[in-house]
């Protein structure tokens, strides 16, 4: 039985220092949040500087280590096609815009944050954020609907963390500690 071989890949040229620059810019300037999409579709897709099981590698990697995966994702691209200086790169990039935009919001709100209308745009965009959080929740809890016991262990902790203002470490420990008891004893028959 013959067996069908993978198509060669076109042999790559490792980018520039510049062009990862450039590249993690336009990925950083997409959004605040959220990015790694466009980061996929950037190193897979219009750069093919990785193909689909190297991103996937890469994310697992990036995932593992502490900080936020994108960032993650910038400095070990960037590292592994132009050692440290593509590593500093990458990461400059993606944090440059986003940093300054930062930065001169926080200046214009010191000088303009008393004004009522600064103030109640910025309470709105709480309320909103806020919304999303919330949104975030309920979509997160429809899994819980058919264990009472779950919603009764998530309703708890929630009381005691944002109610209750119990230690946080605490309240996960115990919370944690009764869910997998109650795991546990659901699981055996």
């Amino acid at each position: 039985m013959a067996t069908i071989a993978a198509p060669p890949r076109p042999s790559r040229v490792a980018p520039s220092t510049r062009e990862i620059f450039f590249a993690f810019l336009r990925v950083g300037i997409s959004g605040f949040g959220g990015v790694m999409p466009f980061a996929h579709r950037m190193l897979v897709e219009r750069e093919r500087w990785l193909d689909e099981a190297e991103f996937i590698d890469v994310l697992s990697l990036c995932q593992f280590l502490p900080g936020p995966n994108i960032v993650n994702v910038s400095i070990v691209v960037g590292r592994r096609f132009r050692g440290l200086r593509g590593a500093v790169a990458g990461f400059t990039g993606l944090i440059l815009l986003p940093f300054i935009l930062i930065v001169t919001l926080g200046a214009l709100y010191r000088f303009a944050g008393q004004l009522l209308g600064v103030r109640n745009a910025f309470a709105g965009i709480a309320c909103g954020a806020a919304g999303l959080v919330i949104a975030m929740a309920v979509r997160m809890a429809k899994p819980l609907r058919g264990s009472w016991w779950q919603v009764v262990v998530a309703a708890g902790a929630f009381i005691a963390i944002a109610l209750l203002r119990w230690p946080l470490v605490w309240v996960l420990l115990g919370f944690a500690s009764l869910s997998l008891a109650l795991a546990a004893r659901e699981k055996t028959p």
